[in-house]
Formats: structure tokens, sequence, C-alpha cells
């Protein structure tokens, strides 16, 4: 029975499981009635998990024999997904009522999506690692699928789950060589194996077990060449589920990222860094070259997050190189970068949503004329397009310039020169839509109305996307503070 102090430390996540049942309770008594009483339940879970997150930043607590760790490094990762959760049930319950009934359902898989993300974070060991992405797996596969009477719904949830399955088996193989090697599953003795041994078979099969892993982290996060599902399922998803899938398993996925290749295969940095950094090369050309030739929305915005991917990866490949002391040290840089992809690619995807809610419009001639239909959407998605593409004053370019400078100040000039070209690549489909948003006449003129929680939401996100650029320093600290699961910064 664990004792007080360990049900403190896991409070978020108890609060996320007791939210889950009780939301599920809850649409099995008012089933038909419940829709607007159960998105605001559920945003109090939220809320209520994100306090009681900032309620243990600054405390290192290890449980349950060193598999799940409460840190600062976990706590910026399940802010993340808190925040999120917030804004996608606020401008989502509109949406979902116009074409769906089983609301509940939809909240509690959500719900559990979120406490899947905090798990993820946590995690210090092999198996709880497995565990907590298969957890995020699954309820994502059913989100993707939600719509069991649209076609391209059920065409995302099995392509989705069609990759999953093979990544998550190369996955779980990569784990069994890492624990074979090791006999323990906890990261922080595989580091000590690896960093005091010479042999040469130990550390080829850590390696081996590190690049299966990766391919199971890759598809979560949409690297290259592991991408192939991410274009068709963000598509074929309700919409805001494909915000979600931007955000949440990318964010989570980047947290065990970093927890397996800084903790427990530092000693293999050498042999690794090449690897990840061709990578970032291939996912950042690929998606911005792909980008370029999308006429649907949500496919341009599945590309942009697959470059957007391959910018964040150039923070890890740089951080094996500068001291800690040093502000371009990475690691920083991508904490700050997903900081900011937050609230600009959410505050996108609201957009999305609020025209295709309102038209049904998913195709980029569908946005002609949107300055004179909403104004206010015109604005502010150049706005998030902005801060995508990495331009001043919007936080995307803060992010951008600290992985960047960290690549510059470890001497990988090339990887952070691909990266600025591809930055200046992507103003060009980000901006194609905003043309058609400004210069182009509209095919229908009738003023697009918005939710009020939908038009407060846009707002808030872009608040914060001009905010964060003007606090850059609180932002850093934030980083550097949320560094301390990871490295002593």
């Amino acid at each position: 029975m664990p004792d007080l102090s360990t049900l403190i430390a896991i409070s978020p996540e108890l609060i996320l499981t007791v939210f889950g049942l009780l939301i599920l309770l809850f649409d099995l008594i008012w089933r038909e009635r419940a829709g607007k009483f159960l998105a605001g339940f559920t945003v109090l879970g939220f809320i209520a998990a994100l306090a009681a997150t900032v309620a243990l930043w600054g405390r290192t607590i290890p449980l349950f024999g060193n598999s799940y760790v409460v840190d600062n490094f976990a706590a910026f990762f399940k802010i993340i997904g808190a925040v999120a959760g917030i804004a996608l049930v606020l401008v989502s319950l509109e949406y979902l009522k116009a074409r769906t009934r089983s609301l509940g359902e939809f909240f509690a898989l959500f719900t559990f999506s979120i406490l899947a993300m905090f798990l993820m974070a946590s995690s210090t060991s092999l198996l709880m690692i497995y565990l907590s992405v298969e957890f995020l797996s699954y309820t994502s596969y059913l989100l993707a699928g939600f719509f069991r009477d649209d076609k391209k719904s059920n065409e995302a949830a099995i392509k989705y789950f069609l990759y999953g399955a093979i990544a998550s088996a190369v996955m779980l193989y990569g784990l069994s060589l890492l624990y074979g090697v090791s006999g323990s599953l906890n990261l922080n003795d595989l580091a000590f194996l690896f960093s005091s041994t010479v042999e040469a078979s130990v550390r080829n099969v850590g390696m081996l077990g590190g690049i299966l892993v990766l391919v199971g982290l890759g598809f979560k996060i949409a690297l290259v060449p592991f991408h192939q599902w991410a274009p068709d399922t963000y598509e074929g998803a309700p919409t805001p589920v494909t915000a979600f899938l931007s955000i949440g398993p990318k964010a989570a996925g980047f947290a065990i990222l970093l927890r397996v290749f800084l903790v427990a295969l530092p000693a293999l940095a050498e042999r690794w860094t090449g690897l990840i950094g061709v990578l970032a090369l291939a996912t950042m050309i690929l998606g911005n070259l792909l980008a370029l030739q999308q006429t649907n929305v949500k496919r341009l915005l599945a590309y942009s997050s697959i470059a957007q991917a391959g910018y964040i990866l150039i923070g890890l490949v740089a951080f094996n190189n500068p001291g800690l002391a040093n502000p371009f040290n990475g690691l920083n840089g991508v904490l700050i970068y997903l900081a900011a992809y937050l609230f600009t690619n959410l505050g996108a995807f609201i957009c999305v949503i609020a025209v295709e809610h309102a038209t049904g419009a998913v195709d980029i001639a569908d946005y002609a004329g949107m300055v004179k239909r909403s104004p206010l959407i015109a604005a502010l998605l150049a706005f998030f397009f902005l801060s995508l593409a990495g331009i001043p004053p919007t936080v995307g370019f803060i992010g951008k310039f600290f992985v960047f400078g960290a690549a510059l100040k470890a001497g990988y000039l090339f990887l952070a020169a691909v990266g600025v070209v591809m930055s200046v690549v992507s103003v060009f489909y980000y901006f194609n839509i905003v043309r058609a948003c400004f210069f182009l006449e509209p095919k229908d003129a009738t003023p697009i109305q918005m939710p009020r929680l939908v038009t407060a939401s846009l707002v808030v996100s872009g608040a914060a996307v001009l905010l964060l650029f003007l606090l850059t320093q609180p932002l850093f600290n934030f980083a550097m503070l949320s560094m301390s699961g990871i490295a002593n910064p």
C-alpha cells in the first residue's frame, strides 16, 4: 500500500485517472444531456492535474524501485499535456456536438491520453517506457477513428494502428536487447554499464538496442522515415484529434527520447549523434519539400509537423558538445522549442477547427477571402505561420534561435544552415494559405461565426505566442530549471 507521500507525488496521475473514470460513469447515467457538463468536468480535471504538477515543482522523487520519477523534466511535459488538453476540450465541444453523440467516450479517451503523456514523461525504466507508450498508442488509435461512420476517419485509424503495431514491436525488441545486455530495467543502471565497460560487443548491442528504440519513438514523433502514417492520419482524423496528435504524442515522444539517449546512453553519444543528425536533416528536408505540394490544410500541417520535429532534433545532436553552463547547450533549446510549438501549433489548429466547423472546408482554396469572412482568423493564422516559420516577433523565432545557436556552438554548421534554408522554404507554403486569405476573393462571403470559447482560446494562443517572445528570459529560466531531471544546469 503506497504511503501518503507517494500518493501526493503521483497526485496528477491519480487525478486524471479518477476524472477519466467519472466521465465514463456520468456519461452512462446522463448520456443524452451531459455534453457541456462533461466538457467542463474534463477541463476541471486537467486544471486540477496541472495545479498538482505545479505544486510538485522543484522536487525530485524516485518511485516504485526507480522505475518512475517526479522531477522538473517530467513536470515540463506534464504542463504541456495539461495546457493542450484544456485548450482542445474548449475548442472541440461545438465541433463534436455537430458530428457525434458520444461526447463522454471522447472526453474519457482524451483524458486517458493525457494521462498516458504524464506516465511517459516520468518513466525511467524500460518496462514503464513500453507500457506508457502503448497506453498512449491505444487511446490515440481510438481517437483517430472516433467517427466510426466516416471512411476517412476509419482509414486514418487503421493506418495509424498498422504502422504503430510494427513500430511498437521493433521498439520492444530494442528494449529487450538493452535489458538483456544489462540485466536491469533502470535507465541509470544502463548508463553505468555503458560508461564502465570498453567491451565492444556490449556497446554494439547497446547501440543496436538504442537504434531500435529510436524506431518506435520516431514513429511517435513522426521522424523520417517513420512518418508515412502522419499525412493520411492527420487528414482523416477528427480535427481536434489531429491537433492533439501534432502536439501530445510528439512532446511525450521527445520526453522519452531525451531520457533514453541522455540518461541511459550518453556513453554511446559518439555513435548515435551522427545517426540522429542524419535523421534531423532528412526530416527537415522531406517534411518541408512535401508540404509545398499540399492542397489540404490538414495534410500541409502534417508535413509541417514532421519538419518541426527535425528542427527540434538538432538540439539533441548539439547537446553532446557544449557544457551545461553554456546558454546554447541544445537541451534547453529543445524545451524552449517545444513550449513555442505548443502554443503556435495549437493556435493554427484552432483556426482550422473554427473554419471547418463553420464551413466544412479543409482545402487551401476554401480559405480564399478569409480576411473578409473572419478578420480574426485570417490575422492570427498569419501570425501563427510566422511563428512556425521562425520569424520575429514570435516565440517560434526564439525556439529556432536557441536550437540553431546550439548547433553553431557545437560546430554543426551544415545542420544549422540546412535548418535555416528549410525555414525559408516553409515560408512559401505557409504563406500560400495567407495569400489566399488576404489576396483572393471568397467563393462565399458569408461571415464565419465562432463560439465564444473558440474565440477566447484563439486569442489566448496568439497572446502566448507574442508574450513568450517578449518574455524570453523567464522562458529561458523555465527551460533551464526543467533540465534538472536530465542534467544539472
